[in-house]
């Protein structure tokens, strides 16, 4: 294009200076802090302004760091009989006797069995002022069955009781037993969906990605699967169990059960997110450029929708739970001596015994605890880790 004879050229200068955005722009330090932030750095800035969440997560840690200290944490052990407070009610915890302060303790039982129902009766004594040991050298046991030791948090008085939730026909503590069982309880829903993840991400990212006669399979075990009625499923899988195997094995079985019969919405989810992301321009460049199947559909294609596989392994873990809790309460899940939250509730299937000793219900609130959490935990991660919101 030539120029007019009158025209005159615009001075103008090229810098072959680095461009420096600041020297532009005035960016504020929070702005900066933000604009350099990792993406797991900002997930965790959008996951703690979800308070219920943050506080589920918190919830959730503290029990799962307690498992590790249960025999620690419980006043007894787990199978400690007291064979002259059966069926006892909960101790309430007291802080002032007489108008002074003591510091905690109980009140001592004196028993007499009601010969009209036979009923056992347990009325608190005020002279039996019965102070809580702390940080104290209680009954003996073996941490995680490898280490004698005898060191507890909390420790009745000496030939004292401390039955903070009552005791079950057989004059154990509810409240030890509980924390026993939440070693089961909670192990047995992150290795059930450990299992249900590898399954439905390997089996649903297969059916995605290459679609064709593995995804016709697929859908049409899914869906046969799906169609079958879960609770009687699961009781026909449980019986099928040996009962002389070991408590050991059967718990891994039941894990195994619960898995497999779960991977099936998530393997669904997985097929139908990489049937449309596989579309997109960034996988084409990245088959162009030669990067292996296996990458694409790990380093690209799933993290474009880990929120959905968090939100589906978060409802799942509370999902087997309740599972195993169901399996076990109605005899055909785990055994003694392995104990769970299950486990425990098998004493309250006598609505006699129910009515009489309502304690005995005491593990329907961990589990009721457990599920919310999670549900509230998974609804914050699933935001946090969601591009779009």
């Amino acid at each position: 294009m030539t120029l007019p004879a009158n025209a005159t050229r615009l001075p103008h200068t090229v810098s072959d200076r680095p461009f420096d955005p600041e020297a532009i722009y005035q960016f504020t330090d929070a702005q900066k802090q933000l604009f350099e932030a990792s993406q797991r750095r900002l997930m965790w800035w959008k996951f703690r302004r979800h308070k219920p969440a943050l506080i589920s997560g918190i919830f959730l840690g503290i029990l799962y760091i307690s498992i590790l200290f249960s025999e620690i944490l419980a006043p007894y052990n787990l199978e400690t009989r007291n064979s002259k407070f059966i069926y006892a009610p909960p101790q309430r915890i007291h802080l002032m006797h007489d108008g002074q302060f003591i510091g905690p303790f109980v009140y001592g039982f004196d028993y007499k069995l009601n010969m009209q129902n036979l009923k056992r009766e347990y009325v608190p004594d005020p002279n039996k002022v019965q102070p809580l040991r702390f940080f104290c050298s209680g009954e003996t046991y073996k941490f995680w069955g490898l280490i004698e030791g005898s060191f507890r948090i909390v420790c009745p008085a000496k030939d004292g009781t401390f039955f903070f939730m009552g005791t079950d026909r057989l004059g154990r503590d509810v409240f030890s037993r509980i924390i026993y069982g939440a070693r089961i309880s909670l192990t047995i829903g992150l290795l059930g969906v450990g299992v249900s993840l590898v399954l439905g991400i390997v089996i649903g990212g297969l059916a995605g990605y290459y679609g064709g006669l593995f995804d016709t399979l697929s859908q049409r075990l899914i869906e046969v699967i799906q169609s079958l009625p879960s609770i009687p499923l699961w009781l026909a899988l449980a019986a099928i169990l040996p009962i002389t195997w070991s408590p050991i094995v059967v718990y891994f079985g039941i894990t195994v059960i619960l898995g497999l019969l779960d991977w099936t919405g998530l393997a669904r989810t997985v097929r139908s997110k990489l049937l449309a992301l596989r579309e997109e321009d960034y996988v084409s460049a990245a088959q162009v450029m030669g990067a292996s199947d296996r990458r694409i559909v790990f380093r690209h294609l799933v993290p474009g929708f880990a929120s959905h596989l968090i939100a589906t392994a978060t409802i799942a873990i509370p999902t087997m739970i309740l599972g195993e809790t169901t399996l076990s309460f109605l005899g055909l899940g785990l055994r003694a001596p392995i104990t769970s939250w299950g486990v425990l509730l098998t004493e309250a299937q006598n609505i006699n015994a129910v009515a009489l000793y309502p304690w005995l219900l005491w593990p329907v609130v961990p589990v009721i605890l457990v599920v919310l959490a999670y549900n509230f935990f998974g609804d914050g991660l699933r935001d946090a880790a969601d591009p779009y919101k």
